[in-house]
């Protein structure tokens, strides 16, 4: 198993910055990459930003869904098992709880990969 836990949430002005931090503990050496998603009231879960797992995070390939790029930035801290999302010009439309997912290697080529979810954290971006 898993455990994902995010932090960092809170409340900021339009234009303004937070950054999220998202820590995974236990079985993390078979985690191939994690993500950022998004959901707001009323609208289905978003993925935000992608970060593969591996090496010790100094260079990793990432991807971000259009909405965000160039105002987030993953990243990914190999000795302390954390992903962040730096999060800048931060918009009304950015409002939502934001979820961090692991993914995991199956165990055979036979079974899908697993994912693990964090609890979420609240982002409010007022204009």
């Amino acid at each position: 198993q898993v455990q994902v836990t995010e932090s960092g949430g809170g409340l900021v002005q339009a234009g303004g910055s937070l950054r999220l931090s998202c820590a995974a503990s236990g079985r993390t050496f078979d985690l191939f990459a994690m993500s950022w998603f998004r959901q707001s009231p009323g609208k289905e879960r978003e993925k935000v930003a992608t970060i593969d797992y591996s090496g010790d995070g100094s260079d990793n390939w990432t991807s971000y869904a259009e909405s965000v790029k160039g105002r987030f930035t993953i990243s990914r801290d190999g000795a302390k098992n954390t992903v962040y999302l730096q999060m800048s010009s931060l918009k009304p439309e950015d409002t939502a709880v934001y979820y961090c997912a692991a993914d995991e290697y199956p165990p055979d080529t036979e079974s899908p990969p697993s994912r693990f979810w964090g609890r979420g954290t609240q982002v409010t971006v007022s204009s």
